[in-house]
């Protein structure tokens, strides 16, 4: 499974910026614009942390597919898919997430 349901998922998002608002939910997300993302993947955000907070695991994992879903919808709708963030993870791994930070703020 791994980051391929990811890749495949990003490739749907993709074609669904072709697919008319009125048969998709992605389509209708991209017809909305940047915006309307932006508040669901908020929306998504504070249940996936209420989920967190109630300490119940399946509401937590159902809640947090959510978050990543539409956040790989921000990401398509910015041109970007689940690679560039994988690739930053990469990047990131086995750095000190202390050093890491104080890089990015220092420069």
């Amino acid at each position: 499974m791994s980051d391929d349901i990811l890749r495949e998922l990003a490739a749907t998002l993709e074609a669904r910026k072709q697919a008319d608002p009125d048969s998709s939910y992605v389509a209708r997300l991209y017809a909305k614009g940047l915006d309307a993302i932006l508040k669901k993947v908020g929306e998504e955000a504070a249940e996936t942390l209420l989920a967190a907070k109630n300490g119940d695991p399946e509401p937590l994992v159902r809640e947090t597919a959510d978050l990543w879903f539409h956040t790989l919808v921000m990401l398509a709708h910015q041109g970007l898919g689940p690679d560039a963030v994988l690739n930053e993870l990469q990047r990131r791994f086995g750095t000190s997430g202390l050093a890491e930070k104080a890089a990015r703020t220092a420069g």
